[in-house]
C-alpha cells in the first residue's frame, strides 16, 4: 500500500492515545511519512462505557509526503460498544473491522445505547471485513501467572491489539518493546505483562486463520538529517525558547492552565537550564500582567491559553500594546463559546485577535500550518516583535497542538540570529521615538542611567511619551501604531500560490487547514481544474500581494473552522465575493469536504 489510515478508539482509560503513539513512533523509525490526530473526550471522568467518555486516536502512515492524519479510516479498532457507535461511520467500506469481543456484554451494550447486539447483525460482516476477537480474554490468559490484579492485567489490552495491527501492516516490535522496558523500568510486572499482550497480539496475527494477508508500506524518501516526532504544542514551546537562546536573553513564560494550551506550560518548565523562567499564574489576568512586566524588564516574555483565557487577557493586552512591549501571546483554539467543546479543534478566535480590545488596537498575527510549523512560527513571532517592538500573536489550534509529525531538528547555525538592541545612550533619548523604517519605539532597560522614563495606560503625546489628552496627538499615536503594523509587511515573505497560478478558482486557507487544502487541490489539478492553492502564515498584516494574487483567479474559496471570519476580512479589504467553506463540529477539514466544495463550484 502507499498509504494506510488507523482509527484506535475505546473508553478514556483503555489506553488508546498510547497505543496510537506507539505505532507512530515505530512508522516514523520505519520510514514512513507520518501524521496524527488525537481525540480526547471533553469531560474529565465520564462514566465507563458512555459514547461521552470515547477516546480516539487517527494516523495516516505512508511511503510519500502526506498533510493530515487521513480521512476516512481503513482500520477500525474499537475496543468497546461505545467506541464502535460512535466511529463505525467512519470506516471505509470493505474497511477492516477489528473489534473486542469480550466488551460488548449486556452492560457494555447498554451503557453505549444499543437495544440489541451489533456484532449478530449480518450486515456489519457484510459491509467490511470484520474481525471479532477475544482481546481481554486472550490477553488475560497470555499474562497467567503474572502478579499483576485481574484489573491491571486487563488494561494490557491495548497492546495487545497494538500488537495485532503491528503484525497487519509489518510493523516491528523492537521500538515498542524498548519504549516498555524504559517506561516501565521500576514495575517489572507490568513490563513483563505489556510485552506479552505486544507479542500476543503480534501472533494471533500471524496464526489465525481470520486474517490471511499482511500488508506494507515502504519507507519514504527524506533530507538528510536527525527527525523525531513532534506534537504542535511542544514545537511552540521549542520555538519560543530557541528564539531566546537566538536573541541571548531570559525567557519568562507566563500561563494560567487551559485546555489545549497547558501542554506548552508544562514543556517549558524542563527547560531551567536554558535560562527558562515559569510561571504558573493564579489566573489569566495575573499571568498576562506578569508577561508584561518581563517584557518592560527586558527579557523575551510569552504567555500561552485559548479563547475564554484571550476574553480575560484582553484590557493587559491593550496595555502592553500602548507601551509598545515585544511579548507574543499564544492562543491554542479550541470549540466555543463559553467552555464549548475543550477538547476539539476550532478556528475561530481569529476576529477576536483581530477586533476583540478596545479603542485601535491593531496586533500582527500568525497561524501555523502544520504541528512542525509551530516551530518555526514562534521563532518568527519572536523575530517581529522585538523588531517592530509590538505584542504578537500566534493563532494555533487544538489539531495542531495535540497532532504529530516527523520533524527536521535543525542546527542553531542553520537559523537566522534574533538581534536585540537596548540603547544606552541618553543623548537624545525619548521614549517614543521612532525607527524612520518600523516606527518601532527604543526598548529601553528600566534603570538605564539617564533614560529613565514612565510608561502607563493612558494616551501619549507622540516623542516624549508625556500623557496626552489632545485630540491631534490622540489622531497621531493611533495612526503610528497602526501603521507600525502593516509596515510589517515589508518584512514578512510574498504569498506563493501551487498549482494553477490563475484560472478559474484559488482556495485560500490558513491555519491547520492547509494540509486538506493542499492535497484537495491536488486532487482537482490532476482532474484537470484549473485551481490554485494559496496558504497565509500571515493574517494581520496580509502579505504585500495578496491583492494581486487574488485579482488572477475567477473565483476564490475559503475553508476554515469558523463560520467564515477570514472570509468576512478578505470581503471587506478586496472588496471580492470569496465564497465561504465553514466547517463548526470541532474536528478538522477532511480532503474529501474540501475536494467536493471545489468539484461543485467548477462543474
Amino acid at each position: 500500500m502507499d498509504q494506510v489510515t488507523i482509527l484506535f478508539c475505546g473508553d478514556s482509560g483503555d489506553g488508546m492515545q498510547l497505543t496510537g503513539s506507539q505505532l507512530t513512533n515505530t512508522s516514523a523509525v520505519y520510514g514512513n511519512d507520518v501524521s496524527t490526530l488525537p481525540d480526547y473526550p471533553s469531560e474529565i471522568r465520564a462514566p465507563a462505557g458512555t459514547l461521552a467518555g470515547i477516546s480516539a486516536f487517527q494516523l495516516q502512515f505512508a511511503n510519500h509526503e502526506i498533510h493530515t492524519p487521513g480521512d476516512r479510516p481503513d482500520v477500525l479498532v474499537a475496543m468497546n460498544p461505545a467506541s464502535l457507535k460512535v466511529n463505525l461511520s467512519k470506516l471505509q467500506p470493505e474497511g477492516i473491522l477489528i473489534i473486542d469481543q469480550d466488551a460488548f456484554s449486556e452492560r457494555g451494550l447498554a451503557k453505549a445505547g444499543y437495544k440489541e447486539n451489533p456484532l449478530e447483525d449480518p450486515a456489519l460482516a457484510s459491509r467490511y471485513r470484520m474481525h471479532v476477537v477475544p482481546a481481554s480474554t486472550l490477553t488475560l490468559q497470555a499474562l497467567e501467572g503474572l502478579d499483576l490484579k485481574r484489573t491491571a492485567k486487563i488494561r494490557c489490552k491495548n497492546f495487545f491489539a497494538l500488537g495485532l495491527v503491528c503484525w497487519l501492516f509489518d510493523r516491528p516490535l523492537d521500538q515498542i518493546l524498548d519504549w516498555i522496558e524504559k517506561k516501565f523500568a521500576r514495575n517489572n510486572n507490568v513490563a513483563e505483562g505489556n510485552r506479552r499482550a505486544l507479542k500476543t497480539g503480534y501472533h494471533y496475527g500471524e496464526t489465525s486463520e481470520a486474517f490471511d494477508a499482511q500488508w506494507q508500506v515502504d519507507s519514504v524518501s527524506r533530507q538528510p538529517g536527525t527527525y523525531r516526532i513532534i506534537n504542535g504544542n511542544e514545537a511552540l514551546a521549542l520555538g519560543l525558547v530557541t528564539a531566546a537562546q537566538l536573541a541571548d536573553k531570559p525567557l519568562v513564560y507566563s500561563s494560567y492552565p487551559i485546555t489545549p494550551a497547558s501542554d506548552v506550560l508544562h514543556h517549558m518548565s524542563r527547560w531551567k537550564h536554558l535560562n527558562v523562567r515559569t510561571i504558573q499564574a493564579e489566573d489569566e489576568i495575573a499571568a498576562m500582567g506578569a508577561t508584561i512586566g518581563a517584557a518592560y524588564g527586558g527579557a523575551l516574555a510569552a504567555t500561552g491559553t485559548s479563547g475564554p483565557g484571550v476574553c480575560l487577557k484582553s484590557e493587559a493586552l491593550n496595555l502592553a500594546i500602548m507601551l509598545e512591549l515585544p511579548l507574543v501571546i499564544l492562543d491554542v483554539q479550541r470549540g466555543g463559546p463559553s467552555t464549548g467543546l475543550p477538547t476539539k479543534t476550532e478556528q475561530t478566535d481569529l476576529l477576536q485577535a483581530m477586533f476583540g480590545r478596545n479603542g485601535e488596537s491593531p496586533l500582527p498575527i500568525l497561524a501555523p500550518s502544520s504541528p512542525r510549523d509551530c516551530f518555526d512560527i514562534a521563532v518568527e513571532a519572536f523575530r517581529i516583535a522585538v523588531r517592530h517592538m509590538t505584542p504578537v500573536f500566534i493563532l494555533s489550534e487544538g489539531f495542531l497542538a495535540n497532532g504529530s509529525e516527523p520533524w527536521r531538528i535543525p542546527s542553531i547555525k542553520e537559523l537566522e540570529p534574533l538581534q536585540v538592541q537596548h540603547p544606552d545612550n541618553p543623548v537624545g533619548f525619548h521614549p517614543y521615538s521612532r525607527d524612520p523604517d518600523t516606527l518601532a519605539r527604543p526598548w529601553v532597560l528600566p534603570g538605564t542611567p539617564g533614560m529613565e522614563h514612565c510608561l502607563g495606560g493612558l494616551e501619549k503625546q507622540p516623542v516624549t511619551g508625556t500623557v496626552s489628552y489632545a485630540p491631534e496627538d490622540h489622531a497621531a499615536m493611533c495612526q503610528q501604531r497602526a501603521e507600525k503594523v502593516q509596515r510589517i509587511a515589508d518584512y514578512i515573505p510574498e504569498l506563493n500560490v501551487t498549482g494553477s497560478e490563475q484560472g478559474d478558482l484559488l482556495v485560500l486557507s490558513w491555519g491547520g487547514s492547509y494540509g486538506a487544502a493542499a492535497t484537495a487541490v491536488q486532487r482537482a489539478n490532476r482532474k484537470g481544474l484549473s485551481v490554485g492553492h494559496a496558504h497565509l502564515r500571515y493574517l494581520n498584516p496580509f502579505p504585500r500581494n495578496l491583492g494581486k494574487v487574488l485579482g488572477h483567479y475567477d473565483r476564490v474559496m475559503i475553508p476554515e473552522l469558523n463560520s467564515g471570519q477570514l472570509g468576512l476580512l478578505i470581503r471587506a479589504h478586496y472588496l471580492l465575493d470569496a465564497v465561504s467553506l465553514p466547517k463548526l463540529q470541532g474536528q478538522p477539514f477532511t480532503i474529501g469536504e474540501i475536494e467536493a466544495k471545489i468539484e461543485e463550484l467548477l462543474t
